[in-house]
This record gives structure tokens, C-alpha cells and sequence, in this order.
């Protein structure tokens, strides 16, 4: 999800109270190390992406002891000062939370970015170092907007291994959550102009590292 420009003179204020105002507010904002950031409105393939994973998500996980959450979930960073809303998140078992209201999630197994433009270099970068704090977390799915592409970094002790799944021919496992996709299906009715940019791509991450 696209958030809006910093002002030019931020405002700081404490993890208080940015949950008093979060949660008085139409609006939904992520707390940036004191700061508070507007999320924008999504493409319409941003909302078709989240859709198509949170059905087949929700409905692979009925059942069991996994469950889905869509964006409007908000998730706490331990040690952080950082609240971020991922585009989907999931829980295995009991879902812990910061307080009593119930909606700062602190226990996810999975998170889920539908990258875009504005956002991709945050969600690769920064976004990443800080859900690697969550010590229950152990997959980190980006989704493209423009190709797809899926890829997938996976918990394994204290190091990540990445994985790449390209065209809609392929599959992804989440072994998070124990589900497999198919990509023609988190992609349906999603248009992806830069497919035939992608043949060569391979299962190497975006900036060359080996995935550890």
C-alpha cells in the first residue's frame, strides 16, 4: 500500500499516542519511528491482488488453526516504535495483541506486501529489517503489480532463503500456513505488462544477494 509524502516539518509524537489518535481516526495511518504517515488509496490492481489472496488464503485455511487478515489489521514491531498495516497478514493459533482492543496484531507467521511504485524500495528495505524482529514471524511474500512475480523470503534459523515464482503458470508454497497457490489465480483479473521482462529473472533476489 502507497503511503503519502512526509510533510516538511513532521510532527513526533510518542506509540501512546499515535494508538489514541489511530484509533479515533476515519483513516488509517503507520507510525514511523515517532511519526505519523497517511496511507493512500490502492490501484485497482492493488485491490484485486489483495482480494484474490485473501479469498484462496481464507479458504485453503478453513478449518485449521491459520487464519487470514486483510489490511485494516494493524501490526506492532517490538522493540520498533513501529506500527505498520501489511496488505495481509497471518496468524497461526491464538493471536496475541498489544492491549485489550484488540487490533495491533503482534504474533503474525505471515506477511504479505503488494508492492508498488512509491513503496517498493520501503517494503524491500527498511519495512523488511523491521518485520525480522518479529520473532514469530517466518515468511515475507512480496507480490508485483506489474508481472507475476511472487517472491518469497522464508525464516531458516537466523538467516532468510528467498525463492522466486514467475508466471502464472507456476505455484508458491507458503509453508508458514501450509498452503500452496497457484498464480494464475492470485492473479486473475490482473493485467501484468511486464510478464515478458521477466523470463530471465530466476531465483535470485533483486540485488543480487544470495537470499542469506
Amino acid at each position: 500500500m502507497a503511503v503519502q509524502s512526509k510533510p516538511d516539518q513532521p510532527v513526533f509524537v510518542s506509540p501512546e499516542e499515535y494508538l489514541a489518535f489511530e484509533r479515533a481516526s476515519e483513516f488509517r495511518h503507520e507510525y514511523h519511528g515517532g511519526e505519523v504517515v497517511a496511507m493512500s488509496g490502492a490501484t485497482l490492481a492493488h485491490n484485486r491482488l489483495t482480494r484474490n489472496l485473501v479469498t484462496h488464503l481464507t479458504n485453503a485455511l478453513r478449518g485449521g488453526s491459520c487464519e487470514a487478515f486483510t489490511g485494516d489489521m494493524r501490526v506492532g514491531i517490538p522493540r520498533s516504535r513501529r506500527y505498520f498495516y501489511p496488505d495481509i497478514t497471518a496468524v497461526c493459533g491464538e493471536p496475541e495483541f498489544e492491549d485489550g482492543v484488540l487490533d495491533t496484531l503482534l504474533n503474525p507467521v505471515l506477511v504479505v506486501e503488494v508492492l508498488s511504485e512509491s513503496t517498493e524500495g520501503f517494503d524491500r528495505g527498511e519495512k523488511f529489517l523491521r518485520y525480522q524482529r518479529i520473532e514469530s514471524l517466518r515468511e515475507y511474500v512480496l507480490v508485483s503489480q506489474t508481472s507475476a512475480v511472487v517472491e518469497r523470503f522464508a525464516r531458516a534459523g537466523e538467516d532468510w532463503t528467498y525463492h522466486a515464482a514467475l508466471g502464472r503458470d507456476a505455484t508458491i508454497t507458503l509453508e508458514s500456513v501450509g498452503v500452496t497457490l497457484r498464480l494464475a489465480d492470485v492473479y486473475e483479473g490482473v493485467e501484468t505488462p511486464g510478464d515478458d521482462r521477466d523470463d530471465e529473472r530466476g531465483d535470485t533476489p533483486p540485488d543480487g544477494r544470495d537470499g542469506n
